[in-house]
Parts: structure tokens; C-alpha cells; sequence
């Protein structure tokens, strides 16, 4: 098999045919405890089976699809600042104070100004969504 040529592999009964004689083989080697030459005479009659499989069964094989690669992730939207409120009103309006230091999910730094705020009283962290708890006023 060239370079060039696409990899084959076992398909269907034979596949399973050449499995079985491993399976097989394995369990005589650990009956006997033949370990040391008995190895190399299984790879021995594996080669010669797959030989042979080319040889009088070519249906046997198929050719392997070239997996393709992952496509790369989306990139992330934009993060946009909220439309046209201006810091005093958003503190008047949302109570920045009661917002804790960092994340409890994700341990991020949470800013009044990055999280999206769900209600007066209500925020969720910007990094992982979770839904942050407030301190008591």
C-alpha cells in the first residue's frame, strides 16, 4: 500500500472474524502460560489472516473516510455596554452596593456595570450566567 493509497480497514464478519481469532489466541496463551514466543506466533497468524483476506476477499475492506477536523468555535458576540443609561441612573435604578465581590460559580470579578441585571434586586454574573446573591441591606 502507497502513500497516496487511502487506509483500509476490516468490516462486518470479517472484522469480527479477526477479533475472534485474537480472542482466542489470547485465551491459549493464558491457559498455557506461553506468553513470550506465543505473542509473536499470534501476530504471525494475524498478518497471515489479513493477507489472506486481501488476497481472496477484498470486499472484506473498506476504504476509511479522512476524518475531518472540528470546525473552529464561534467566536463570541460582542459584549455591547447598555444602551444609553448613564452610571448615576443605573445606580439610582439597580443597587450596585448589594452586588457581591466575585462569583460564587465561577469565582469572576463582578462590576455593576457588566453583569445583566434581571430585576431591581437581580443579577446574573457575566461570565457564567448564574444568577448572583444579593447582600442585606
Amino acid at each position: 500500500m502507497g502513500n497516496n493509497e487511502p487506509k483500509k480497514r476490516l468490516v462486518g464478519l470479517w472484522r469480527s472474524l479477526h477479533i475472534a481469532v485474537w480472542l482466542i489466541g489470547l485465551f491459549i496463551l493464558a491457559v498455557k502460560n506461553w506468553w513470550w514466543p506465543g505473542i509473536l506466533v499470534l501476530v504471525g497468524i494475524s498478518v497471515l489472516l489479513e493477507g489472506f483476506l486481501q488476497q481472496y476477499a477484498p470486499q472484506a475492506y473498506e476504504e476509511e473516510t479522512p476524518s475531518m477536523p472540528a470546525p473552529p468555535p464561534a467566536p463570541a458576540p460582542p459584549v455591547t455596554p447598555p444602551a444609553a443609561v448613564s452610571a448615576a441612573s443605573a445606580i439610582q435604578e439597580h443597587r450596585v452596593e448589594l452586588l457581591p465581590q466575585s462569583c460564587p460559580n465561577c469565582s469572576g470579578p463582578i462590576r455593576g456595570h457588566e453583569v445583566r441585571w434581571t430585576g431591581p434586586n437581580s443579577a446574573n454574573c457575566p461570565y457564567c450566567g448564574t444568577n448572583l446573591p444579593m447582600s442585606k441591606a
